[in-house]
């Protein structure tokens, strides 16, 4: 399948992964503009990122020496315990040796590299590479190294058959209101009807999605009906940020009185766990099923449920398939960064505000 639309950079997912790692300082072996917008918000959630700031001539001699006084320059400002030198397109075209440069700096701080470039392929190479860099740095052990990778081949996997690498192009929308989804919801628990959610949602975009297990739980107490959720936050998966983040979400939902009635898979397992979804979905036999996060990692979803993502191009797949209360709450993953607990959802404040129609 030739997909053009644009698809994310195997650069960037290394960089994610690497704070998913918790480590204290990314430095980026590039142009100072390579991968600014995603260094940014990962400086909002707590990683340093900086950059060697290649120019024009490091392209002909070399950047090692720029490498070297950048890698130091970190260990004296930061004092960090771990750094990790990420390649680029222009430091892994001339073939530079990071390795070398790292051993030369002769810094305090745990410092390995990633071999990684924008033309490797798929985005999830560059966190492949991220997996395996940190597990030969002995940052994550090898099993989970091992995990991290089929999560990863997984998502690539589920992403060319049923999401967004499925379709050669599509246009990014922002897709209807919310306000007919709300309303039907609402409808749904106001005639007694079963009503179920599942979240099954990637990473820190869990704590926007989250927000619809307090939603429901407002609505169902208020107009009545039946509830069923699951939610893929298993606090015991994933590498130490992952699992800080379904903590969080967990003892929120839990203080609220709106905790999972199941928990199926962690937050990096949304590639793997739909089917163990679904029968916890089917075994409730609901009459309206909403999905958010990833709705696609649910199989056999309906053009009669409601989908909710984060993803415009995403959307405009499931309008284009007929699934007609598909809604996107557009910019979440810049309001996640650097959050540590539940942010409300454009859904979940819609349904809140029709309740009183239907009270």
């Amino acid at each position: 399948m030739k997909v053009i639309h644009p698809r994310p950079n195997p650069i960037v997912a290394a960089l994610y992964t690497l704070r998913d790692m918790d480590i204290d300082v990314v430095l980026v072996h590039g142009p100072a503009g390579c991968s600014f917008m995603a260094s940014r918000m990962l400086e909002e959630a707590g990683v340093r990122v900086i950059t060697s700031g290649m120019r024009d001539d490091d392209l002909i001699f070399g950047g090692a020496e720029k490498l070297i006084d950048a890698i130091r320059t970190a260990d004296e400002r930061f004092s960090p315990k771990t750094i990790a030198v990420v390649g680029t397109c222009a430091s892994m075209i001339i073939g530079e040796d990071m390795e070398a440069a790292v051993r030369r700096s002769g810094v305090k701080a745990k410092t390995f590299t990633v071999d990684c470039h924008g033309c490797m392929g798929d985005n999830t190479s560059g966190a492949v590479k991220a997996i395996e860099s940190g597990c030969a740095a002995g940052i994550i052990p090898k099993d989970e190294a091992d995990r991290q990778s089929m999560l990863m081949r997984a998502a690539t996997d589920m992403e060319k058959k049923v999401g967004m690498a499925g379709r050669e192009y599509l246009s990014p929308v922002r897709g209807p209101t919310k306000l007919k989804v709300a309303r039907t919801i609402a409808k749904a628990l106001k005639d007694g009807k079963k009503v179920a959610f599942a979240m099954i949602a990637k990473k820190e975009l869990a704590y926007r999605f989250a927000d619809m297990f307090l939603a429901l739980n407002e609505a169902q107490k208020a107009l009545g009906g039946e509830l069923f959720t699951v939610g893929n936050l298993d606090p015991d998966k994933g590498l130490p940020r992952i699992r800080r983040y379904a903590d969080d979400i967990l003892s929120e939902l839990k203080e609220k009185d709106a905790y999972p009635d199941r928990i199926v898979g962690g937050l990096d397992e949304y590639a793997v766990i739909g089917e163990d979804v679904r029968k916890e979905i089917d075994a409730f036999g609901p009459d309206l099923l909403i999905l958010a996060g990833i709705p696609h990692a649910y199989p056999g979803y309906s053009p009669d449920d409601v989908l909710i993502t984060d993803q415009p191009r995403q959307l405009a797949n499931y309008l284009s398939m007929g699934c007609g209360l598909a809604v996107g709450e557009i910019s979440s993953h810049s309001m996640v960064m650097g959050a540590r607990s539940i942010i409300p959802l454009e859904t979940g404040n819609t349904l809140r505000e029709v309740l009183e129609e239907f009270e």
